[in-house]
């Protein structure tokens, strides 16, 4: 992959890179200058953004690479992976900012509040900076919103320590530095917590979303033709990738009906979550795809129809071939066909 075909997501997450680095180093040298516990300890999970946002790059690079005899889905969940271990790394660092916090309750030392103060301003400024490269993003891929939560918590933190500044600097009250010390553990504490939940989720193949099995099979049962759906899963590959399989009976009725009742399970299903038509009127249709494999059978003698994985788009009222206004000249489509297997009475779709 060459520099011009890195996603977006990529070029900021570089750039992101390059900023968090340069907020790492002042302030470590801030934090051992002035003493304070909040200017270290939002150090620390400067350094942590640092590794985060590496990891998900790298990731992101990886998950573009094509699917292979050992990977037939591709690498989409080393995104994932890389979502869980930034989790993993928020959580310990919010442990080891609890035990410094509680160190310095027990034996106060004094800090600098003036140079505390302008690095603080200046980590929060490049942290905001940061977090907006990085917000476009969030949404669509766990491993990129688990780096924006690593920015964004940080950002917070950079919040923290410049209150604690000012207050220290009027007041001279040295414990207000361990007390945010532990308002940013809490802060980031949190934000582990919603990463590693949805990315054990997503690893453990969970429903997307907030459906539940018997949702959709009901959803699937109310199809023209279908009389059963059973052996049922769904599960999400990635965040924005879904994918279904079922064995579906049918009515007794012609084969050739069969492609009927498979648009319409298409249509109830393949539905994107975000559509947008970017750009010239030839920019491609951008859908979520969610991958369906089902097996049908007919109620007389159960003969299976085999039904090879697809990947299905479906576009939002309006749009589609011949529909969308917008951006009429392309769009994003998926067709299968039947075909009689020589000497054998059932059907199976063609590759």
């Amino acid at each position: 992959m060459t520099h011009r075909d890195t996603p977006p997501a990529g070029r900021r997450l570089v750039f992101a890179l390059i900023l968090t680095g340069l907020i790492l180093a002042a302030e470590i040298a801030g934090g051992l200058w002035t003493g304070s516990l909040a200017l270290l300890s939002d150090a620390a999970h400067v350094f942590l953004d640092l590794l985060a946002l590496g990891t998900s790059y790298i990731a992101l690079r990886l998950a573009t690479l094509p699917p292979d005899d050992r990977h037939t889905y591709g690498f989409h969940r080393l995104q994932v992976l890389a979502a869980l271990a930034n989790g993993a790394t928020l959580l310990l660092v919010a442990l080891g900012i609890f035990r410094e916090a509680w160190e310095r309750f027990s034996h106060p030392t004094a800090v600098l509040a003036g140079p505390m103060l302008i690095v603080a301003v200046i980590g929060l400024a490049v942290n905001l900076a940061v977090a907006l490269v990085l917000r476009r993003h969030d949404h669509h891929d766990l491993n990129v919103r688990s780096a924006f939560l690593h920015v964004l918590g940080d950002a917070l933190s950079s919040a923290g320590v410049i209150v604690a500044g000012v207050v220290i600097l009027l007041t001279g009250w040295s414990w207000v530095d361990p007390l945010t010390g532990v308002l940013i553990g809490l802060i980031i504490l949190a934000g582990s917590g919603r990463v590693l939940r949805e990315a054990v989720h997503i690893l453990s193949e969970g429903m997307p979303g907030r459906l539940t099995a018997s949702q959709v099979a009901e959803a699937m049962r109310r199809v023209a033709g279908v009389r059963e759906v059973h052996d049922l899963h769904v599960w999400t590959i990635t965040p924005g990738y879904a994918a279904l399989s079922a064995h579906v009976v049918l009515t007794d009725q012609a084969l050739s009906q069969t492609q009927e009742v498979m648009a319409g399970l298409k249509e109830e299903f393949c539905r994107p979550r975000r559509w947008s038509c970017p750009g010239p009127p030839s920019a491609i249709h951008r859908v979520e795809p969610i991958t369906m494999v089902l097996k049908y059978y007919r109620q007389n003698n159960h003969s299976m129809v085999r039904y090879k994985k697809t990947i299905l788009f479906r576009f939002p009222e309006g749009a589609g071939p011949g529909k969308n206004k917008v951006c009429p000249t392309r769009t994003v489509s998926s067709s299968t066909h039947l075909q009689r297997q020589p000497g054998n009475p059932a059907w199976a779709m063609d590759r």
